[in-house]
This record gives structure tokens, C-alpha cells and sequence, in this order.
């Protein structure tokens, strides 16, 4: 078994990686230990995420930093011109999000969550690597503030989320940190009961099966769009990564089952492009009990 390297939609990860610098771990060890692997939901009972139950990138992303041993400064909030003034002050690189990827006008992209690195304001500019493959990408100040604002996003209403001032408190191995991260994986596995969700809201197999039968009914074309360019493709990425860091780890049954997972998955994406639909639904089906494996096999 060849192991995945390549690009994806890893924009909160590789935004971490960069403020990290030298310290960094590869970024599928970041992204395991932000959790996103391990679960699957359907939110309102309509749309699909290949993470845990009430999980969300902000979440994941202050887990991963704990986890790794470092601290930062973290602002959201306030008035456009507050924020602006936090973010000239902050004199970069800050990481910046989640931000209104539709309002970043030079990548044309539909909107959706991203994460970015800030370099600096100069003028009435905005310098910042985005982890979307455009380094040194410029922004005038009034569209990135937009963007920046995030109201389309919906697990965060602050707005103007900042960190910085990454500070290294303690010296974590990965390793240590990946070992460390099991339990919370079960729990994101089992459906975390101190999260809050949409009503309607389905966790698990449950979430799979009940997608299964959007698809029989007629799938969203708005819900086969979002998979079809990202959901399902960060969520095949995910499992594979997390099937390396397991791995890693010597949790070789937990790896094999997350390597299953990711196979399983990532079959699904020529069917939904093409619109056979009587395929998808099989694979659904098949992809259901493997999440609830996955647990018992970190849990054992």
C-alpha cells in the first residue's frame, strides 16, 4: 500500500504549519490531532461533513495546538475598524479565519470556509499566503475585510478571527501527542454529548444511511456540488492521513480500519461526478459500520 502525498483542502492545517515554521509536523499529524477524522454527520439532517458530531475547524484547531505543546493569542470579534487596527498592530504573520472564501476575489471560488496567513497590511493592501495554492496573494483592505467578517459562515458569528503570538510552552513529540490524542478520537467517534447541533442533526451510521436515501430520493444539486469539491474529498483525505499517523503509532488494526475507510470513501467520488447515483448509495451503505469499527478498534 502506496500512502497519499499531494495537495488538498487543507487550509486551517497548512495555515498552522506555516505559523509553526520549523516546528511544525507534517500537517497529516495536524490534522489527526485536530480530531476531523474521526466521525461523520449530516447537518439538519441535509447536508454532509465527513467530521465528527459538533466538531468544526476552530475546535480542531485549538486542539491541535494544545496538543503539540504551543500557546497563542486568539481574538475574534468587535468592529471592522477595531479589527483592522488589531490586525496592523499584529504586524504579521498572523493566522487568519475562518474567513468568506467567496469574498477572496483572486481565487474565484464559491463561498465557504478558509483559513489564511497574513503577512502584513501595506497601505491599502493585504499580504497573505493562502494554503489554496496562491503565496503572496494581495487583497485590497475593503475586500479582505469582507471576506475576513466570515458571515456566511455558520459555526462562527464573531467575526475577525485572530491568532497570533505563537508561543512554544513545552516540547511535545508528535508521536506523544498522536498517542495522547486517542481517547478524544473515540469520544469525536461516539458522538460527543456536550455538543450543541441543528436540530436534525444526525451522527454516525445514522448520518450515512440517511444520506443514502437523499441520494435515492434526488440529491441537492447545491449537496452533490459541496461534495463533490470538497467534502468528501478533505473527508477521504483526512481518513487516509489518519491511517499513516495511526500507524505511526503502531495502532496497525485502527490503521487498517481508517485505510478502509479512506478507500471507501474515496471510490465515491466517480459515481457522484457522474451522477450514478444506484452505485453512491451501495457505497454508502458499505461506508456506514465502518465508523463504529474504527471506535471499537481505537477503543480495544
Amino acid at each position: 500500500m502506496v500512502d497519499y502525498t499531494g495537495s488538498g483542502p487543507y487550509c486551517y492545517s497548512n495555515s498552522l504549519a506555516m505559523m509553526l515554521g520549523a516546528a511544525a509536523p507534517p500537517t497529516a499529524v495536524i490534522e489527526t490531532l485536530t480530531g476531523s477524522p474521526f466521525g461523520v454527520q449530516l447537518v439538519r439532517g441535509r447536508t454532509p461533513w465527513f467530521d465528527p458530531y459538533g466538531w468544526d475547524p476552530e475546535i480542531g484547531l485549538d486542539d491541535a495546538i494544545a496538543a503539540l505543546g504551543w500557546t497563542c493569542e486568539h481574538t475574534t470579534g468587535g468592529t471592522p475598524e477595531q479589527a483592522l487596527a488589531r490586525l496592523r498592530a499584529a504586524d504579521g504573520p498572523v493566522l487568519i479565519g475562518p474567513v468568506d472564501m467567496g469574498l477572496l476575489t483572486y481565487l474565484d471560488l464559491p463561498a465557504g470556509d478558509h483559513y489564511i496567513v497574513v503577512l502584513g497590511v501595506e497601505g491599502d493592501t493585504v499580504l497573505m499566503h493562502d494554503p489554496e495554492g496562491q503565496p503572496f496573494a494581495t487583497l485590497p483592505v475593503a475586500e479582505f475585510m469582507a471576506a475576513w467578517r466570515g458571515e456566511t459562515v455558520e459555526y462562527f458569528s464573531e467575526g475577525y478571527g485572530m491568532r497570533r503570538a505563537f508561543r512554544r510552552v513545552r516540547v511535545v513529540d508528535p508521536l506523544e501527542a498522536l498517542r495522547a490524542s486517542v481517547p478524544g478520537a473515540v469520544r469525536w467517534l461516539a458522538g460527543r454529548e456536550d455538543r450543541r447541533m441543528p436540530r436534525g442533526t444526525l451522527n454516525g451510521a445514522e448520518a450515512v444511511t440517511a444520506l443514502a436515501a437523499l441520494v435515492e430520493g434526488g440529491l441537492d444539486p447545491k449537496v452533490r456540488e459541496l461534495m463533490k469539491f470538497f467534502s468528501l474529498r478533505v473527508g477521504t483525505r483526512r481518513a487516509a492521513d489518519a491511517a499513516v499517523c495511526l500507524d505511526l503509532i503502531g495502532l496497525t488494526d485502527a490503521a487498517a480500519v481508517a485505510r478502509d475507510l479512506a478507500r471507501t470513501l474515496g471510490s465515491m467520488q466517480y459515481p457522484l461526478v457522474k451522477g450514478d447515483d444506484r452505485s453512491l448509495v451501495e457505497i454508502l451503505h458499505r461506508l456506514a459500520p465502518t465508523y463504529e469499527l474504527l471506535r471499537k478498534t481505537l477503543e480495544a
